[in-house]
C-alpha cells in the first residue's frame, strides 16, 4: 500500500477544525509534523503507549518525534483494557506535570485501542485540554477506535462509562503497523470492518469475506483499511455528538450484546470476538423483531468464520449468564425512557434499522438461533 489516502473530517459543531486521517505505508514518519501542526509552540510531547507496541516500535517513533526538535516524554502503560482507568488516566496526568509538560505542548497515543482511549481522556482533562495524535498501530484502533474522538475509560458498572468527545488534530494509519500483530488481534480489528461493512456497504462484506478466505491476514486486510475508516468518517462527519436519531448511534451495531460479554467475561473475550458475538445476537434479534430472515445470520456468521472471530453467544445467554448479562445491558449509555434501550438492528446488510427494546426483548430475541 504505497499510496497515501487522506479523509479530512470537517469541523463538529462548537469547534473551530477538523481533522485529517491519513492512511499509507509510512506515514507515521510524519507525526513529528503532525505535533508541531497542531502544536506550533511545543517543546515536549506526551507520549502514551504499551510495553508492547513501545518494544517493537517506539524507537522509531521516538526518533521521528526528536527530529522534529521535540522532547520524548514517555508513558509507557500495561496491555489491556485493565489500563483503561482513573488510575492510569491519573499516572499519565501526574506523570506530565512531574515532567514539565505544558499547556502549549501535546499528547502522541501511541498503540491499540485501549491507549487511543486513555490517552485521548489524558489529553482533554490535562489543563483542560491538550491537542493529541493518534497513531493507531492495532487494526482495530486502525478502523475504529482512531476515528471520531470519543475517548474514555472503565469503571466497575460498564466499559467507557468515563469519557469525552476530544477529537484529535490528526491521525496517522500505517497499515505495515499490522505485520507484528498475532492473528487473534487481526480477527479482533476485522469485526469492526465486518461492522462497517453490514451497516453500510455489502461491496465491503464481500470484498473482506473474499479477502480473509484463509483467516484474517494482514497482507490481505491491509487493503480494505482505507475503506473501512472511510465508512465509519462519514457517518461521524455527519453525527459527531451523537445527536441525530439514525446518526453516529447506528455504530453501536453488536455493541449492546458485545460490551456486557465483554464485561461479564471479565473481558477474558476480547472486544472483537465480543462484537462478533454481539452481531451475531443482532441477527438474531433483527428476525426476532420481524425486520429480517434467516438469510442475514447466516451471512453474518460466515464472513465472522472467515476471519476466525467466535460465532455462538448461546452460553452467554443463559442461566447466571444471562441474568449478568441482562444487569451489565442495563448499565448501558443508549438506555432510552421508559426502560428501554436504543438497540441497532438490521434488515439486510446496508439497511440499519434503530429500535427501543426493552432488555428482556434483546436477550430473548439474541437467544433464537434465528435459523429455519
Amino acid at each position: 500500500m504505497n499510496d497515501v489516502l487522506t479523509l479530512q473530517l470537517p469541523p463538529p459543531p462548537s469547534q473551530r477544525r477538523g481533522y485529517a486521517v491519513r492512511v499509507g505505508a509510512a506515514v507515521a514518519a510524519g507525526v513529528g509534523a503532525s505535533v508541531r501542526e497542531a502544536a506550533p509552540r511545543a517543546r515536549a510531547v506526551g507520549v502514551v503507549s504499551d510495553d508492547n507496541v513501545w518494544a517493537l516500535h517506539g524507537q522509531r517513533v521516538r526518533a521521528a518525534l526528536e527530529h522534529a526538535g521535540l522532547q520524548v516524554l514517555p508513558q509507557v502503560v500495561t496491555p489491556g483494557e485493565a489500563s483503561k482507568s482513573i488510575e492510569v488516566v491519573l499516572g499519565c496526568v501526574d506523570g506530565w506535570a512531574t515532567a514539565g509538560l505544558g499547556r502549549h505542548d501535546a499528547v502522541v497515543a501511541f498503540g491499540g485501542g485501549v491507549v487511543g482511549d486513555l490517552a485521548g481522556l489524558a489529553a482533554h482533562l490535562y489543563m483542560r485540554g491538550v491537542p493529541w495524535v493518534g497513531v493507531p498501530t492495532s487494526l482495530l484502533a486502525q478502523v475504529d477506535a482512531s476515528v471520531g474522538g470519543k475517548v474514555a475509560i472503565d469503571r466497575p458498572a460498564a466499559k467507557n462509562l468515563l469519557g469525552a468527545f476530544h477529537f484529535p488534530h490528526a491521525v496517522l494509519v500505517d497499515p505495515r503497523w499490522l505485520a507484528t500483530l498475532p492473528a487473534r488481534e487481526l480477527a479482533c480489528g476485522a469485526a469492526e470492518m465486518i461492522k462497517h461493512a453490514l451497516l453500510f456497504s455489502r461491496p465491503q462484506l464481500d470484498a473482506i469475506a473474499a479477502a480473509a478466505t484463509r483467516g484474517a491476514e494482514a497482507a490481505a486486510l491491509a487493503p480494505l483499511v482505507g475503506a473501512s475508516i472511510a465508512l465509519k468518517a462519514a457517518c461521524v462527519a455527519a453525527d459527531p455528538f451523537e445527536t441525530e436519531p439514525a446518526g453516529r448511534v447506528l455504530l453501536n451495531l453488536g455493541h449492546t450484546v458485545g460490551h456486557a460479554i465483554e464485561q461479564v467475561s471479565g473481558f477474558a473475550v476480547a472486544h472483537g470476538e465480543a462484537v462478533a458475538l454481539g452481531l451475531v445476537a443482532a441477527a438474531r434479534v433483527s428476525r426476532a423483531q420481524g425486520l429480517a430472515d434467516a438469510a442475514l445470520e447466516r451471512t453474518v456468521v460466515d464472513v465472522l468464520q472467515r476471519v476466525g472471530l467466535p460465532t455462538a453467544p448461546d452460553a452467554w445467554l443463559q442461566g447466571e449468564h444471562a441474568d449478568a448479562l441482562a444487569a451489565a445491558i442495563a448499565h448501558d449509555k443508549k438506555r432510552g425512557d421508559g426502560g428501554t434501550i436504543t438497540y441497532i438492528a438490521l434488515a439486510d446488510v446496508g439497511e440499519p434499522r434503530v429500535c427501543a427494546l426493552t432488555i428482556d426483548a434483546i436477550v430473548a430475541g439474541a437467544a433464537a438461533t434465528g435459523r429455519p
